[in-house]
C-alpha cells in the first residue's frame, strides 16, 4: 500500500511547507498531488475541481515557490506584474489573495501580493500597485480599469491563473476575457480550474493553454450529493422551505434565489417563522456581506439567502444542504449550485423546489446533468 505523499515529497519547498503546517493542512489533497509537481515543472495545467478539493493550494504553493526562486533576477520593477490571477467575483478574489498571502507568510524576501476588485475607490489599488506586484489577484472589469489608468503592466507576466473559469463566462466576463489575453504574453504558463467544462470553455482552453496536463476530479464527489425535487404550487414555496428547515431540523442551509428581492423578502418570512437567516447579494455593502457569511459559518444563522452571483465566493468546506428555491437559468448553474455540497468527502444534500410550470426547464436540467430524479411531495399543513 502506498502512502500520500507529503507537501515535501511533491517538491515543496521547506519555507512554504512550514505555512501549510501552521494552517494545519494534514496532506496533500488529490488535485494537489497532481497539479503541483507539473506546475512546477512549468507545464499548463487544466483542472476540473470545485471549492473544497484544495485547488487555491494546488496554484498557489508552486507559483509561489517559482516566483520565489526566479525574484533575484525578475523582481517586478516599475508597474510590471509578473502573476495574474483572475476570479469571477469579488469575494473569491478576497480569499485567493488571502490564501496566498498565508502561504507565503515566511518567504524571504515576502513576494508582494496586490488584491484588486471592483465596487469599491481604484485609488488605494493604483496606490497598492506602485513599484509592481509579485502577484496580482483581480476580477476581470478592475483588471481592465487598472490597465486604462497605466496602474501596472503585463510586458513581464510569466503566469496566469484563471480560477472558476466556467463562471467567468458564465457571468458574461468572456469580452473582457479576450480583452485581457490580447494584452498579455504569449510566451507564459497558463492554469486553468473549473467546475464544468461547457463548450464556450473548451474553446478557451484550446486558444490558451499549450499541451495542458489535464486533472478533472469534477465529478469526483457527485454521488455524495443526495438530490430531492419536490413540486409545489408557487405560492405555497415558502411555506415549504419552512416546513423543511423545521421538520429535518436543517442547520447551515444555503438557499439560492434569482432575485435580489426575493433574497430579501424570504429573510423576512423565515424570521416570522422562527429561523434566522440572512440575504447575500451584490446590492448589500461588502461589510454586510462580510458579516452574513461570517455569522453563517459560525452557525449563528441558520439560513443564507443567496444570488449565483454574490455566493461564487461563499467558500465553506462542509456545507450540508442546499436549497433551490428558484432553478437558475442555465444548467451549469444548477451544477454549481448542488456542487456547493457534498465536498472533501462529506455526504451533501440538495433540494428543488419546483413548479409545474418549471417542469420544462428542470428537464433541461436533468438532461445536462444526466440523470432524472423522481418527483417528490410534501404534506404542508
Amino acid at each position: 500500500m502506498t502512502s500520500t505523499p507529503t507537501f515535501s515529497h511533491l517538491g515543496i519547498d521547506s519555507l512554504l511547507v512550514k505555512a501549510v503546517n501552521a494552517l494545519n493542512y494534514q496532506q496533500p489533497t488529490p488535485i494537489q498531488q497532481t497539479a503541483i509537481p507539473a506546475i512546477l515543472q512549468g507545464r499548463d495545467v487544466v483542472a476540473g475541481a470545485e471549492t473544497g478539493s484544495g485547488k487555491t493550494a494546488a496554484f498557489a504553493l508552486p507559483l509561489l515557490q517559482r516566483l520565489s526562486q526566479q525574484a533575484q533576477t525578475s523582481q517586478a520593477k516599475g508597474n510590471q506584474i509578473r502573476a495574474l490571477v483572475l476570479a469571477p467575483t469579488r469575494e473569491l478574489a478576497i480569499q485567493i489573495g488571502q490564501a496566498i498571502n498565508s502561504y507565503g507568510q515566511y518567504l524571504q524576501p515576502r513576494l508582494k501580493v496586490c488584491t484588486v476588485f471592483g465596487g469599491v475607490s481604484i485609488n488605494p489599488q493604483m496606490l497598492a500597485l506602485r513599484g509592481g506586484a509579485d502577484i496580482v489577484v483581480a476580477t476581470t472589469g478592475r483588471l481592465l480599469d487598472l490597465m486604462a489608468h497605466n496602474a501596472l503592466k503585463c510586458d513581464a507576466l510569466a503566469y496566469l491563473v484563471l480560477d472558476e473559469a466556467d463562471k467567468m463566462l458564465g457571468l458574461g466576463f468572456s469580452e473582457e476575457l479576450t480583452q485581457i489575453l490580447k494584452v498579455l504574453p504569449k510566451k507564459r504558463q497558463n492554469l486553468l480550474f473549473s467546475a464544468t467544462f461547457p463548450p464556450e470553455l473548451q474553446q478557451l482552453i484550446e486558444q490558451l493553454l499549450h499541451q495542458p496536463l489535464e486533472i478533472n476530479l469534477a465529478k469526483q464527489d457527485e454521488n455524495l450529493i443526495e438530490q430531492h425535487v419536490y413540486v409545489v404550487e408557487q405560492e405555497r414555496k415558502n411555506a415549504a422551505l419552512i416546513h423543511l428547515i423545521h421538520s429535518e431540523n436543517w442547520q447551515q442551509v444555503l438557499v439560492f434565489a434569482s432575485a435580489k428581492n426575493t433574497c430579501n423578502r424570504l429573510v423576512l418570512k423565515l424570521a416570522k417563522a422562527g429561523i434566522q437567516a440572512a440575504a447575500f447579494h451584490g446590492d448589500l455593502s461588502q461589510g454586510a456581506r462580510n458579516k452574513a457569511l461570517e455569522d453563517f459559518k459560525a452557525k449563528k444563522i441558520r439560513v443564507l439567502i443567496a444570488t449565483d452571483v454574490a455566493a461564487r465566493g461563499i467558500d465553506i468546506q462542509q456545507l450540508p444542504y442546499v436549497v433551490n428555491f428558484e432553478l437558475p437559468r442555465s444548467a451549469n448553474d444548477y451544477i454549481h449550485r448542488i456542487g456547493r455540497t457534498g465536498r472533501a468527502g462529506q455526504q451533501g444534500y440538495a433540494v428543488a423546489l419546483i413548479t409545474e410550470e418549471d417542469e420544462e426547464h428542470f428537464r433541461l436540467i436533468e438532461k445536462r446533468m444526466k440523470k432524472r430524479l423522481p418527483r417528490e411531495q410534501l404534506l404542508l399543513t
